[in-house]
């Protein structure tokens, strides 16, 4: 037997949510932890200066960790690698995962800029060897490869490498790695507080009828329909 749902007017539900009470300080500890990981360093600076908030890192290794972001965005993997050992050697020394993930993506711009012999050569000397050592590595080295069989990339099945998607996925990754070398979340809060609040708000659709926040962005409430 279905059962009717509670009905929770725009008034009370305002009611209920002014009544939870959230530091400004609380908030504003969030707001600089976004800017921080997402590596805003100029907004991040003025909201040090504006709101007095302390943030958890010093801000002028943001600008070198969105350098090397930025390097392997625009395909100067080597580049990013020499900016990430500058920052700290053990990031890449510690993480083989990473390091060949960066190798592969040098592999991937060779072959962008058509030089098939240095590929080859490259993914002999460079990325074979890791490859004999791991299975998973040396699956992902024989899909790079099979770029080079074709010559129209477009008809190629793992022709998604060659995408600038795979540039940022490799960038964001190393950018994660830097983080966490600095003791800091690789990710944001705020994006995981607002899967949080749309897990919530399905949860209790089930239960009752109340006013959403259908738009993140400005967080108004919306009006029940009578």
């Amino acid at each position: 037997m279905a059962t009717s749902k509670k009905v929770i007017t725009r008034d009370e539900w305002e009611k209920k949510l002014n009544a939870v009470k959230l530091r400004k300080e609380d908030m504003n500890t969030l707001v600089m932890n976004f800017l921080v990981t997402e590596g805003f360093v100029e907004a991040a600076d003025k909201f040090q200066r504006e709101s007095g908030t302390k943030p958890e890192i010093d801000l002028a290794t943001i600008t070198d960790r969105m350098a090397v972001k930025k390097a392997v965005q625009n395909g100067n993997v080597e580049d990013a690698i020499e900016k990430v050992n500058d920052l700290n050697p053990e990031i890449l020394d510690t993480n083989p995962e990473l390091f060949f993930h960066l190798q592969q993506q040098r592999l991937i711009e060779l072959i962008r800029q058509g030089k098939t012999e240095e590929a080859l050569e490259f993914a002999q000397e460079e990325l074979a060897p890791r490859g004999e050592e791991n299975q998973a590595f040396l699956q992902e080295l024989e899909k790079t490869v099979a770029l080079l069989v074709f010559e129209d990339a477009s008809n190629c099945p793992v022709k998604d490498l060659l995408d600038i998607s795979h540039r940022l996925k490799t960038a964001s990754e190393v950018n994660a790695a830097i983080l966490t070398s600095q003791s800091h979340e690789k990710d944001p809060k705020l994006p995981s507080l607002l899967k949080m609040l749309i897990w919530a708000q399905n949860q209790l659709d089930e239960k009752a009828v109340y006013p959403h926040i259908n738009d993140l962005s400005t967080g108004q409430l919306e009006t029940l329909s009578e």
